[in-house]
């Protein structure tokens, strides 16, 4: 019982509770109506038999009084007889004056009937409460005047109770034991089913209490259509989609922190093996030329991060200009053809059309860039001695709706196992390779040149996709919407 009282406070606030209070307040409201409505009606009709009943007594009383004059009814001997249960009959002279009473009726009440103008028109019913035995009954009159010859002798009201069978009184105790019955067998079954409705939003609670930080597999699985159904559907959904984040986010900040981790053993190294005795100039300048190449590559890395941290917020483009693709492109090719001779591969411009897009155009650059790089870093680690081809192109779809640019290379191709993983972040096909090729300006040597790629595609609207076979090359194809 304690316990009850104890949560009693927390339990009016729940949404159960106030399910039942609702449905409780209206239930209750309907079935006021409703029994008004029954009592007044009832009452309506039992106004109707009385009046009717009084019209048939009264012509009664004109057959059954056997006076020598029947409209002198003040010598009238057997009114008594003639009434029945409960039932007043009252005569009055032409003044108005009470000259005989039968029932259980005293003059006083006789008089006050009268200065309720009573005896206001013909034939009139007058329903008011009358005294009998200490107790206040409702009654019914009916006045007729009676006339001798056409001249008026005087007045003869007869009375009834309104309900003599107590109908009134049953019906309301009826009603009223009726409604309460209804009213708690609902609430009974109002807390059941509110409760039974309730059940799976006790099961998304607990589950939502026992999901923690490290462990989002918990599901519902409730399997149900209705609107808890899709409450379950889609909590379920969201931790699915907190679960692949937070996974996201553990995996990139292992794989951030082991790509941080080796160029700066690297830089330690080199630094504690120049200092630990002289050097000559040379050595000096050979370890602080890898100290400054691994502070590149730490430096491409970190923006690279940054920007992948902007992605994952949810920022968009930050500026929407009209640019063309066929021009951007062809700037990358005269910024990075001292890197392709570098490595011994020979940038090759295909056919370059009229090509305008919305978009940011850094973010373009950056796009192609990564493309290219990536591209020319691949092909100049196969065959050395002969030269290598990247192919850049651009070209308007023959819908007429989106441009593309395509770059394409004669390398070692990549195997198709690795196709679906290419745009994954810190994903390099080959993870031996990747320490020991590094560029200073490769933005693609930590494994997140081609996740930037797809997402500055995807924010601009568009996609990228790729085809390659081993010994064959790799061709990677950036497909944007035409600028209107």
């Amino acid at each position: 019982m304690k316990s009850f009282f104890a949560t009693l406070p927390q339990s009016t606030h729940s949404i159960r509770f106030r399910l039942v209070l609702w449905f409780a307040l209206i239930l209750t409201l309907v079935l006021t109506i409703f029994s008004v409505f029954i009592y007044i009606s009832q009452a309506r009709e039992l106004r109707s038999e009385l009046s009717s009943r009084l019209e048939g007594r009264m012509e009664e009383l004109e057959h059954d009084l056997h006076v020598s004059d029947p409209y002198d009814l003040a010598t009238a001997t057997n009114g008594q007889e003639f009434l029945s249960a409960g039932e007043v009959l009252v005569l009055f002279d032409t003044q108005g004056e009470v000259t005989r009473i039968w029932g259980q009726i005293d003059e006083d009440q006789i008089t006050e009937l009268v200065q309720a103008q009573l005896l206001i028109s013909d034939e009139t019913i007058l329903f008011e409460k009358i005294s009998t035995d200490g107790a206040s009954v409702d009654y019914g009159f009916r006045l007729s005047p009676r006339l001798s010859e056409e001249i008026l002798s005087g007045f003869v009201l007869i009375g009834g109770p309104l309900d003599p069978g107590h109908r009134l009184g049953n019906l309301t105790a009826t009603l009223v034991m009726g409604s309460l019955a209804t009213l708690v067998i609902a609430l009974l079954g109002g807390f059941w089913l509110a409760d039974r409705a309730m059940r799976p939003v006790a099961d998304i609670t607990r589950t939502a209490r026992e999901i923690s930080e490290t462990d989002l597999s918990h599901r519902l699985n409730l399997n149900r259509r209705d609107e808890i159904g899709q409450l379950a559907d889609t909590f379920d959904a969201m931790l699915a989609r907190l679960q692949a984040a937070f996974e996201r986010q553990r995996q990139f900040t292992a794989d951030a922190s082991h790509e941080l981790r080796t160029p700066l053993t690297i830089v330690n190294l080199e630094v504690n093996h120049a200092l630990a005795a002289p050097r000559k100039p040379a050595e000096y300048q050979r370890a602080l030329g890898i100290i400054q190449s691994e502070n590149e590559f730490m430096g491409h890395l970190v923006n690279d991060l940054l920007l992948l941290a902007r992605m994952d917020a949810g920022q968009g483009i930050p500026s929407q200009e009209k640019h063309d693709l066929s021009e951007i492109a062809l700037e990358v090719l005269e910024r990075l053809g001292p890197l392709a001779a570098r490595r011994q591969v020979q940038l090759e411009a295909g056919d370059f059309p009229e090509t305008p897009v919305q978009g940011d155009r850094q973010y373009l650059i950056q796009m192609l860039s990564n493309l290219i790089e990536n591209a020319i870093k691949h092909t100049s680690l196969t065959e050395a001695g002969r030269e290598h081809v990247v192919q850049i192109e651009t070209g308007v779809s023959s819908e007429g709706t989106h441009a593309w640019v395509r770059v394409s290379d004669d390398g070692p191709g990549i195997p198709e196992e690795h196709l679906p993983h290419l745009f994954e972040r810190f994903y390099r096909v080959d993870q031996a390779r990747a320490a020991d090729n590094r560029e200073a300006t490769s933005a693609s040597g930590s494994g997140l040149g081609l996740s930037i790629v797809q997402w500055i595609a995807q924010a601009h609207g568009g996609k990228v996709s790729v085809e390659s076979a081993v010994g064959k090359g790799a061709s990677f194809t950036v497909t944007l919407p035409l600028a209107k």
